[in-house]
């Protein structure tokens, strides 16, 4: 148990997802484009659209459905998973109503598993639920449920069955905190897919930076489009220390905050990291 504590350890401070460089993006400029009855906005797809704009349609059983259903907290405010409130509280637009955990390990390549992960155990799709630590090796809902555990031998993690079999939500958090531990910007990234050329933004893209010594992640909860087909985007994340995932406001640009926008620009700039267009990357659906 000391080499595997040993080896997390590595692991979480190789590629968390937070810059001593990166200084977050503010603005003075208060909103201009107001989110009305703000009270009633306690579902994604409550947030008020631009002018001109109106939201992409998803099937039934799409990730961007699930995404645009997510409630949120009603307290909102960012909390770190041990109850301090996050210090750059401006950059959150609203807190998604999903916890935590009580241990420092959801952060934010973690937070993007996390909805994936939550959308597939929805709607039973439990095959599905497979993700790679950091080393590559994989890590599938369905053998942790069946009472497979990693273990350390020697540099290698080892899967063995030492637990009853538990397919509850309860244990399928557990699982979550295992793939947290081992994973990261480094794994996520590796096993997305970049997103084509020419292919229009969806809810459920990441745009993702590895980073030397850090990376950071964000992820597209949804999308609207005008007749132009000019599209328009929400972004949620976490973020280190670890803390409840957010959407984030868009201090670039008052008029459409907290949506975001890449059309006429390269440049994706959010209230903690700045992106390009080309770190955009894509679930692959099987």
């Amino acid at each position: 148990m000391t080499y595997l504590f040993v080896y997390s350890f590595l692991v979480y401070f190789s590629f968390g997802c937070q810059s001593f460089q990166e200084k977050p993006v503010e603005s003075n400029l208060s909103q201009i484009v107001t989110q009305k009855d703000s009270l009633n906005i306690v579902k994604v797809e409550d947030i008020i659209l631009p002018k001109g704009f109106t939201r992409v349609k998803y099937s039934k059983e799409a990730f961007g459905t699930y995404l645009r259903s997510l409630s949120f907290d009603p307290d909102n405010t960012v909390h770190l998973y041990n109850g301090q409130e996050k210090s750059n509280s401006k950059a959150a637009y609203k807190v998604l109503d999903l916890d935590v955990g009580n241990k420092d390990l959801q952060q934010c390549a973690d937070a993007v598993i996390r909805l994936r992960a939550e959308y597939l155990f929805k709607h039973k799709r439990f095959h599905e639920i497979c993700f790679k630590f950091t080393n590559g090796q994989k890590a599938c809902w369905l053998e942790y449920a069946n009472g497979m555990r990693a273990t350390l031998k020697g540099n290698t993690i080892v899967w063995k069955k030492i637990a009853i079999a538990d397919s509850s939500y309860s244990n399928f958090r557990d699982y979550l905190d295992l793939v947290f531990n081992y994973c990261g910007t480094q794994s996520l990234h590796r096993d997305l897919k970049m997103a084509g050329l020419n292919q229009k933004i969806q809810a459920g893209d990441v745009f993702i930076q590895t980073g030397h010594p850090f990376g950071h992640a964000v992820i597209v909860i949804d999308v609207a489009e005008d007749k132009e087909g000019n599209r328009i985007f929400l972004l949620a994340q976490s973020y280190m220390p670890a803390q409840q995932i957010h959407l984030l406001n868009n201090f670039n640009n008052d008029f459409i905050s907290p949506w975001y926008s890449l059309t006429n620009t390269k440049s994706l700039k959010t209230p903690e990291w700045t992106f390009n267009d080309t770190d955009r990357r894509v679930f692959q659906e099987f």
